[in-house]
């Protein structure tokens, strides 16, 4: 065994400082660990109005929203245990004081400074805990961070504790995150128990501290929603709900909100010891069928009444079903119109509400913005929309066939009407962004070069044949046309000028006699941002004039990684292999220049890939396979990819060369695995 080699240095060497910090100084100077984002984003959501709700896109501060959500929590946490029936909140004028009240029975008032200022610190952490009936305890917090993170990263945090059991309240004020703290004495209390806190945030943590009285109101009411029978009162007003989210279904659109169905589904685990125990998972899931819209599916959950605005598993397996029901029941109507559906189809118009209560629910992380899968739900799921889907089909016989009509227009290319009127106009406004070729008289001579970033198109400006070659640039990663709608790409800048500078109409299929270019040609770094800039440009091409892979005008150009200068040439590498090979002969190299990307290769490197006669050309044998393949790689069903990741037995569709096609005949329609991976970087 080789021992490891000592580095010669010169001068002297600096050792690294170690420090230690305390937990104020981490929450409050690494919130985002903690709370998320701290800075202002736009998030997706919807706002409660007098009569209804309104579908917006909001400025939304996460870590302060968490923040405040935390104190909520643990109210939320005590009824799950049956002790709270009312939590009232208070918003100050200056929109920067909270107060948030229950009537729980507190918890015992010498642990006060413990529970506020001192992280892993909680009633939650044994998730294996039972209560009387043997079933598994049902929490929002889990981790002892969220209460103490609020108080440290507090300007000012008033804690008055009334516990039930001592029958003594005390009252603790932290003071610029705990740095200072008084307290009163403890003492006997009248009247209901329970926690009341009073908190400011920290205007040098959270840049502003002032709250958004509207989303806290909407989360007041979302908890409402969440728990029925539970009493909030928020500024005076007063919330309450009998149906749950079935009433906010019926609050989106109260025509068309049904309930799908409401269930409890029970499972025995095994704890950490051996014992066996019980565990109960509530869901609650609502559907709004706006047979007018023609938006896309909104999807409203919650898991343990926190919103999973990023979705997840429970999302994920709950649409998959039921799409896959809904194409089973219209299998035989489909098979007669010779149509096929796709999830657009079916998910258009759609609101999904749904409700998920468990035991120890597992997210990314502590905002709990993103669920991850646990076996015991997957099954829970599978049982409740199996239980509960066919009997709401059958009652919505009229959406099965508007989901059948749907398909039949996206066949006529009905849709498609407005994208090839803005295509037409396009084709005859100049592109500013493109280095078009001279040529005039026969086009057809004519290659494209479509170039990743600016820094490309001034090596191609030099290095190209002005007469016949042209080039336009890409700024960033294309839009995955399968997961967006007609008018997002007609909408979006670059694929518009792509289309003007080539001649292409979206809605119209490509004829080579009237196209400025008949080559197209990709040209991108060679790595992976590169790889998947060109997957992303192939299902571009492919979802709207598949024909122009039939006339092998797709092609991609292959960028030397290396540059050698020998003692008698500079050569061109393209791969790894290739330049272990060249170290191995007779040949003596100089110099080795690695090519990170297009913007630093040489001139001769940028004309040497431009000269070549022939490029990679992307072919197809098989439409229909080719359609579902891309489907699976860039469609929204993320299953459906890691099955075919997982699966190394199946045979390859995808090949790239310029001989052999890219997308092969295969029952099985496999992707071949360089092609796959970068299908999978993608989501």
């Amino acid at each position: 065994m080789s021992s490891v080699g000592p580095v010669v240095r010169k001068g002297s060497t600096k050792d690294a400082i170690i420090e230690s910090k305390d937990q104020r100084w981490h929450v409050r100077n690494r919130i985002t660990l903690v709370f998320g984002s701290n800075d202002i984003e736009d998030l997706e959501t919807y706002i409660y109005k007098p009569n209804g709700v309104e579908f917006k896109t909001v400025k939304f501060h996460q870590a302060k929203s968490k923040a405040i959500e935390e104190i909520l929590d643990n109210s939320i946490d005590e009824y799950y245990r049956g002790h709270v029936t009312e939590i009232h909140t208070v918003l100050s004028p200056d929109k920067k004081t909270v107060k948030i009240s229950d009537n729980g029975i507190g918890f015992p008032i010498d642990k006060v400074p413990q529970v506020y200022t001192e992280f892993r610190t909680g009633s939650k952490f044994k998730d294996e805990e039972t209560d009387e009936k043997g079933f598994l305890f049902r929490t929002l917090g889990q981790n002892g961070l969220g209460a103490a993170a609020t108080c440290l990263t507090s300007d000012v945090f008033i804690a008055t504790v009334k516990h039930y059991n001592s029958k003594k309240e005390q009252t603790y004020e932290f003071l610029n995150g705990a740095l200072k703290t008084n307290k009163t004495k403890p003492k006997p209390f009248k009247g209901a128990s329970g926690v009341s806190v009073t908190l400011q945030l920290s205007k040098e943590v959270y840049k502003d501290n002032v709250i958004n009285e509207d989303l806290l109101r909407k989360r007041i009411i979302d908890l409402a929603y969440n728990n029925p029978g539970l009493t909030f009162f928020f500024n005076g007003e007063r919330y309450q709900f009998k149906k749950g989210l079935l009433e906010l279904a019926q609050r989106i659109d109260s025509e068309s909100a049904q309930l799908l169905g409401e269930e409890i589904y029970i499972y025995e685990t095994q704890n950490a010891k051996g014992k066996t125990v019980k565990g109960k998972i509530d869901f609650h899931l609502s559907i709004c069928l706006d047979k007018r819209s023609d938006d896309r599916e909104k999807f409203i959950s919650f898991v343990n009444s926190t919103p999973t605005f990023d979705g997840g598993f429970h999302h994920d397996r709950v649409k998959r079903i039921f799409i896959n029901t809904v194409k089973d029941k219209i299998e035989r109507a489909t098979k007669k119109e010779k149509i096929t559906v796709i999830d657009n189809d079916v998910l258009t118009g759609i609101s999904f509400v749904m409700g998920i209560t468990m035991p120890n629910p597992r997210f990314e992380s502590q905002t709990k913005r993103k669920l991850v899968r646990d076996l015991n739900l997957e099954k829970g799921i599978e049982n409740f929309m199996n239980d509960n889907i066919e009997k709401f089909l059958r009652k919505n016989k009229e959406y099965l066939e508007l989901v059948v009509e749907r398909a039949k227009s996206r066949h006529r290319f009905q849709e498609l009407k407005d994208a090839s009127l803005k295509g037409k106009k396009a084709k005859k406004q100049r592109v500013e962004k493109l280095l078009d070729a001279n040529e005039r008289r026969d086009r057809h001579l004519c290659t494209l070069f479509i170039c990743e970033g600016d820094s490309a198109i001034g090596g191609l400006r030099s290095a190209r044949n002005k007469l016949y070659q042209g080039g336009i640039a890409l700024k960033g990663k294309p839009m995955n046309v399968m997961q967006a709608s007609i008018n997002d790409v007609i909408n979006n800048q670059e694929f518009l000028d792509i289309m003007a500078s080539i001649g292409l109409t979206i809605g119209q299929k490509a004829d080579s006699n009237e196209l400025r270019y008949s080559k197209i040609v990709f040209l991108a770094d060679s790595d992976v941002d590169g790889g998947h800039i060109n997957t992303l440009l192939v299902n571009f091409f492919f979802t709207f004039w598949p024909e122009l892979f039939e006339q092998g005008a797709i092609q991609f150009a292959k960028a030397p990684l290396f540059e050698v200068i020998t003692d008698k040439e500079t050569l061109f590498i393209e791969s790894d292999d290739q330049l272990e090979k060249l170290k191995k002969s007779n040949v003596k190299i100089r110099e080795i220049q690695r090519n990170k990307g297009l913007g630093e290769m040489s001139p001769e490197a940028f004309k040497h890939t431009l000269s070549r006669e022939e490029f990679c050309k992307i072919t197809v044998d098989d439409i229909g396979s080719a359609k579902q393949t891309l489907d699976i790689c860039f469609g929204k069903d993320t299953n459906l990819r890691k099955e075919l990741l997982l699966d190394n037995e199946s045979s390859s569709s995808i090949k790239k060369g310029t001989s052999d096609s890219i997308v092969s005949k295969s029952k099985k329609l496999k992707v071949e695995k360089k092609i796959t991976k970068k299908a999978k970087l993608k989501k």
